[in-house]
């Protein structure tokens, strides 16, 4: 692999940073979660990570995904809000008052409109509402269970599996922190028409109200989402995004020790993402990012440029922790065409990789010489093993 640093400042900042700054001095935020995930909603950019690809179980987080199954069957008219469900005795008993878990209460036998259930779902995290959708949807829970991990697939999630539709414990269910920000960001994105029912604060069935699990919404930190859960192996965990004077960040933490140190531990995350950095454009469109090595060519550069302006975010303190370089596999053998993928831009704030943004061929390099080829060969041969 090819390292080229952005400019000659650049160059002093990684060097000085790689000789001062120890790991547990590069993270910018400290977090008593044993594993935590946030980006920057509007871009995808990582603002902080921790153990982010660590294998958990989802617990009531995986109901998330259950919801993105709902919500994509709405979205593509296979369902409608006004569609019934029945409550089957098998509903009833893993998920309902008998259950002795979250429920919201649903009468054995009943049917239940789909908006309702969602309600149930997002709001009290309701098991019965869950198990009902999976079996109304798929037949049953486990034939829903498999869709869930096909959906999960087809949205970028790599690893997370589901064995049920309520994150209740089950052999072979995981998923991490970075793959449940990624999906909090997807509902958030694709669902703006049914992502708000994260935010409402209680919901009543049965003529029992209930407030909203989410501890974060009664805090004045903009957030209007999305789920918590809490396991035997892997502690409390939660899901929430919040937004404040436009930025809008989301957050998957796992591993706290109880429900309020998971409020208060979330709460001190997001508020710090949306208060911490502003967004700057280092490169505008069609500007020249930097050089890659090219072998065997008419030249022995080709300038890089992005499809459209880089924005990165800048920690507003602490901006020395900021590095960037720009990464490919060279040199790039010639001929090279004009808009031809050749590397990325990654930028770090601390020891996190932010962002990472592909690079492409800003001009169009023909096949050298032979003099040039042969000059090239010598120049491989001599400090290619450098590399």
């Amino acid at each position: 692999m090819q390292f080229r640093l952005l400019q000659p400042f650049a160059v002093f900042f990684l060097l000085s940073l790689l000789l001062t700054l120890s790991p547990a001095q590069a993270q910018l935020f400290e977090t008593k979660a044993a594993q935590a995930f946030m980006i920057d909603a509007d871009t995808g950019t990582v603002l902080f990570s921790k153990d982010a690809d660590k294998p958990i179980p989802p617990a009531s987080m995986a109901k998330l995904m259950t919801m993105e199954v709902v919500f994509n069957a709405l979205k593509s008219g296979r369902l409608k809000l006004d569609d019934t469900f029945v409550v089957s005795e098998n509903a009833w008993r893993k998920g309902g008052a008998p259950s002795g878990t979250s429920t919201m209460f649903a009468k054995l036998k009943s049917a239940i409109r789909l908006e309702d259930l969602i309600q149930g779902v997002t709001v009290q995290a309701a098991n019965d509402g869950c198990i009902v959708i999976a079996e109304g949807m798929a037949g049953s829970e486990d034939n829903f269970a498999g869709e869930m991990t096909e959906r999960a697939r087809q949205i970028g999630l790599k690893t997370s599996t589901f064995v049920n539709s309520t994150g209740l414990p089950a052999d072979g269910q995981q998923t991490n922190v970075r793959e449940l920000a990624q999906l909090a960001l997807h509902l958030w994105r694709e669902y703006p028409d049914f992502y708000r029912y994260y935010g409402l604060k209680d919901f009543t069935w049965n003529k029992i109200s209930q407030r909203n699990r989410n501890p974060l919404l009664a805090m004045d930190i903009g957030a209007d989402g999305l789920a918590v859960g809490a396991s035997e192996t892997s502690g409390f965990g939660i899901v929430a995004s919040a937004s404040h004077n436009g930025t809008r960040v989301i957050a998957a933490m796992s591993g706290l020790a109880n429900d309020k140190e998971r409020a208060e531990e979330a709460r001190k995350l997001l508020d710090w993402g949306v208060r911490s950095f502003e967004k700057t454009e280092i490169f505008a469109k069609d500007e020249v990012v930097g050089e890659a090595q090219v072998f065997g060519g008419m030249k022995s550069g080709v300038t890089l440029k992005a499809k459209g302006p880089i924005d990165i975010f800048l920690p507003i303190t602490n901006r020395d922790k900021l590095t960037a370089r720009i990464i490919y596999t060279g040199p790039v053998a010639a001929p090279v065409e004009e808009g031809q993928p050749v590397g990325a831009l990654r930028v770090w704030i601390g020891d996190t990789l932010s962002q990472e943004t592909p690079l492409f061929a800003a001009e169009s390099i023909s096949v050298g010489t032979l003099p040039q080829r042969a000059l090239d060969a010598v120049k491989e041969l001599a400090i290619g093993w450098l590399r």
